[in-house]
């Protein structure tokens, strides 16, 4: 690693005035460092090193920038450098001010910036505090929504942005709002075909406001109806008896031929952790029933090779067709349980995970043998 006297130097370079070639010479000599875990703790030492990268992100030269949000992009995605980022550098009102130009070129790394800021909720608070000050969230999601607002960027990762901030209890009040309609918004990307990331944190963004117990029957509503754009990625071809499919709702009956299922596993288990989740209150668990949705899942569990989303399919599965709790504990998400009880959940989940990860290589190892 550079000595104190070469960083220095190094720091030299990284000026406005220097010429363009040595300027690029340093900014890749940094966008390798940036790249290990070693070099990511030593810039983490050098903070005048990372400010100063930071104001190259304007720099006349297209290559420079580009270098520099890269190195931004590694920086990030490290979590002990975000406090240096977000409190020292203080990138967070540039990042979001050029997020908002339409012309910008730079908006897709900056959305990645801001989607690794924002994993943890130490951090996360901070860059929504300066969101609501500097851009606002309602702005956000219109960047977010409008396809063609920056036609040089795609902002898909502006899904995993607002997955993020609604792990936080003041995003999930802005996005379920009944006077904005934001949620409603955001619910045809569900099934967005263009990209994964968007499509993830959409999803994401919905489980974390389905925690919020008090908002499932408006959710499950005509105002919302979420329920549809939950259950039409897990749906396949496979013809459902007329009975079954009259309850369903009408998106849902008589898929082609050709239907295809969400090919991401790890969105396939988001969207049946969050139909469980609306399973918590006795409305959420009425209307799923009324609405056919075991039928899907029956499907989708023949269907569904991965072992992990399996297992969540049949635990929602479980809800639907087992018994209403008794008087009193309707609402799972309020039922205290014992710490002794809680220790044996514990304990069955820990079990659980293990057999799972026993299941999934035993699974593997039959694929790699065909």
């Amino acid at each position: 690693m550079l000595s104190d006297s070469e960083a220095a130097e190094l720091l030299a370079f990284l000026t406005p005035s220097t010429r363009p070639d040595v300027k690029g010479k340093a900014t890749e000599y940094i966008l390798g460092l940036s790249g290990s875990r070693d070099g990511c703790r030593f810039l983490h030492s050098k903070s005048n090193l990372i400010t100063a990268l930071f104001a190259l992100t304007s720099d006349p030269s297209i290559a420079i920038v580009k270098d520099c949000y890269h190195i931004l992009i590694n920086l990030s995605a490290d979590e002990t450098l975000h406090q240096v980022l977000v409190s020292e550098v203080k990138v967070l009102p540039l990042l979001l001010k050029n997020l908002q130009d339409p012309e910008y070129l730079f908006s897709d790394q900056i959305s990645t910036i801001l989607s690794n800021l924002s994993r943890h909720e130490k951090t996360c608070r901070t860059v929504f505090q300066v969101l609501q000050e500097e851009v606002g969230l309602a702005k956000l999601v219109e960047i977010f929504c409008s396809e063609s607002y920056n036609k040089k960027a795609k902002l898909h990762f502006l899904g995993a942005l607002l997955s993020n901030l609604t792990q936080l209890p003041d995003a999930r009040s802005y996005v379920m709002d009944r006077d904005r309609c934001v949620i409603q918004r955001l619910l045809p990307f569900t099934h967005y075909e263009a990209s994964v990331v968007r499509r993830g944190g959409v999803v994401g963004t919905l489980r974390n406001c389905c925690f919020d117990h008090a908002h499932h029957e408006w959710l499950l509503s005509d105002a919302v109806d979420i329920l549809p754009f939950l259950l039409l990625p897990l749906a396949g071809p496979e013809e459902l008896t007329e009975e079954e499919s009259e309850g369903l709702p009408v998106d849902l009956q008589y898929l082609p031929e050709d239907k295809k299922r969400e090919t991401d596993p790890d969105i396939r288990k988001m969207l049946l952790e969050t139909l469980l989740l609306l399973t918590a209150t006795k409305a959420g668990r009425q209307t799923l029933k009324q609405r056919s949705v075991y039928p899907v899942l029956r499907e989708f569990h023949r269907w569904e090779k991965d072992a992990y989303v399996g297992a969540a399919c049949e635990k929602l599965i479980q809800v639907l067709i087992g018994d209403e709790p008794e008087q009193g504990m309707e609402n799972l998400m309020e039922v205290e349980i014992p710490q002794d009880v809680e220790e044996k959940l514990r304990e069955a989940d820990a079990k659980e995970q293990e057999e799972l990860e026993k299941e999934e290589e035993r699974m593997r190892r039959e694929e790699e043998e065909k």
